[in-house]
């Protein structure tokens, strides 16, 4: 029976030493290789952390000390190379969002199952000490019976300092599949699965111009919604109000907050592992903070570390296959019910992923 599990990292880009760094407090994984299509970036990444082996992504599917692939492709690489890892018999993580289409997380799923391999999926900010110290205060019935609650992401968006931000409104990126699955995940793992959505959405400019300076001035032709509204019903019967946009300029409004019968909840940047908390309950005329009840030492990694730990010992794992399926298809629904005129029923669920354990340090995810 092994004790931890080696992993082998696809992908060296801008991500990838967040993931090198991340994972490295666990006992349930080690690094131990990454691969890259370009193999001098791929060498450089494992000189950089003192990484086994450097190889292209074909030698580290094959590699047989592999037994978790941290899938950090871009977007459209996503199902095809955590099929293919599962394929060669490995466990599969990847970054957001977990597929392009369903259908394509629905593939991987399947071929999970009858493989009997884990899937996982980014975001694992929910997993940090903000947002587990939000979901304990929910736990603990401080806020009463959850009634609503606001998610806004409005920035104007990547290009004007992202230095290949293309991809970004292509098919698979906009504000909804780039920044929608760390606002939707923090909002199940608190709220639970979503029942139905209802939304309408618009692409606001045809072409972006990129101002970062290696690409400045070069035109991208947008194929995604830019610009996204809509309310989420869960099933618990909570009720959501999102906005998501790469349109706007300045804003007031809270990133996140969750309304309960006896009071409300200021949640953190659910980009971010740490952030302030804060409940406001009736009667009361001031905001007070929460001191964190959760390490908000943990970075990217603890879900692939948890995922390890959970096929270590045999208990499921919180950043999920069925997690990211089921916020994928919240996500894409919002563009679906705008083009239907129409709501959306969610079709997936999942397990709200259990809270951490109060008290742990960085390095622990039992």
């Amino acid at each position: 029976m092994k004790s931890k599990l080696n992993v082998g990292v696809i992908g060296c880009g801008n991500i990838s030493p967040a993931y090198f760094k991340g994972c490295k407090p666990f006992s349930s994984v080690e690094v131990i290789s990454c691969a890259d299509i370009d193999l001098e970036r791929a060498k450089a990444r494992a000189e950089e952390f003192g990484l086994r082996k450097s190889y292209s992504p074909d030698e580290l599917l094959a590699d047989p000390e592999v037994d978790i692939v941290v899938n950090l492709t871009v977007p459209q690489s996503h199902a095809s190379i955590n099929i293919r890892a599962l394929q060669a018999g490995k466990h599969a993580y990847c970054e957001k969002p977990f597929a392009l289409e369903t259908a394509e997380g629905l593939e991987v799923m399947k071929l999970a199952e009858e493989k009997g391999l884990r899937v996982g999926c980014a975001p694992d900010t929910f997993l940090g000490g903000g947002l587990q110290t939000c979901r304990k205060v929910i736990e603990d019935g401080i806020l009463g019976d959850p009634v609503g609650a606001v998610a806004f992401m409005m920035s104007r968006g990547p290009e004007g300092w992202h230095p290949s931000p293309e991809f970004f409104y292509l098919k698979g990126g906009g504000p909804m599949l780039d920044m929608g699955p760390y606002y939707l995940t923090a909002l199940v793992s608190c709220l639970g699965p979503v029942k139905r959505t209802s939304a309408i959405t618009r692409t606001s400019f045809a072409q972006r111009v990129i101002g970062s300076e290696a690409k400045k001035g070069q035109i991208i032709n947008v194929e995604v919604p830019t610009h996204l509204t809509g309310a989420l019903e869960f099933v618990s019967g909570a009720v959501a109000t999102v906005g998501m946009s790469f349109d706007v300029h300045a804003h007031n409004l809270p990133r996140l907050e969750i309304y309960g019968s006896k009071g409300s909840l200021s949640l953190p940047d659910p980009n971010n592992f740490d952030g302030l908390v804060q409940v406001k309950l009736a009667g009361e005329t001031e905001w007070k903070e929460v001191p964190h009840t959760h390490s908000d030492e943990v970075r990217r990694g603890i879900g692939v570390a948890d995922m390890a730990a959970g096929i270590l010992e045999g208990r499921p794992h919180r950043a999920s296959g069925a997690l990211a399926q089921h916020v994928l298809e919240v996500m894409l629904s919002f563009e679906k019910s705008s083009t239907t005129g129409t709501s959306v029923l969610i079709q997936s669920t999942c397990d709200q992923p259990t809270m951490l354990k109060p008290g742990q340090g960085n390095g622990q995810c039992d």
